[in-house]
């Protein structure tokens, strides 16, 4: 396959990580030093340290995809790397949404004492789109495995 085929995918992967490393470096670090209000600032900061531990299993996921990228382009789509790193974009997604479960009770507390119910649906919406991710990694690595198995079948038949 074309090197220039996946390109566009390659560029998204770059553009989803590029913000989320700016706002991790520059934006997390801000609002710790820097608290809106005081009163919530023992609250924050368990909020802030998810955050930014969320960000390990986030990039390995982009790496990961990167990789899978690869793999296409070295027409290895329908190998074992390919689904290995699809597991490990599924285990990555199921870490992200696990900690901002976590997080979430202290968001409930912040949206309690600023009376900003709207916040607990925002600080869900991480959780829903990486389960959709790693729901959405796992039956492509359950169809990819089967097409591996068919067509391993076929190249012993021919």
């Amino acid at each position: 396959m074309k090197r220039g085929t996946t390109l566009f995918l390659r560029m998204a992967v770059i553009l989803m990580g590029l913000p989320v490393l700016a706002l991790s470096i520059f934006g997390l670090y801000f609002l710790a030093r820097n608290p809106v209000n005081p009163e919530f600032a023992h609250i924050i900061y368990p909020a802030i340290v998810g955050m930014y531990g969320s960000t390990v299993p986030y990039f390995i996921a982009l790496y990961q995809s990167f990789k899978l990228l690869n793999y296409i382009d070295r027409n290895q789509a329908f190998s074992d790397l390919s689904v290995k790193a699809l597991g490990k974009i599924k285990i990555c997604a199921m870490i992200f949404s696990s900690l901002y479960v976590v997080i979430l009770p202290f968001v409930f507390i912040m949206a309690e004492y600023d009376d900003a119910p709207g916040l607990v649906i925002i600080g869900m919406v991480p959780v829903f789109a990486a389960m959709v991710i790693a729901v959405f990694a796992a039956v492509l690595q359950r169809l990819l495995q089967e097409a591996i198995r068919i067509k391993s079948e076929n190249d012993l038949t021919v």
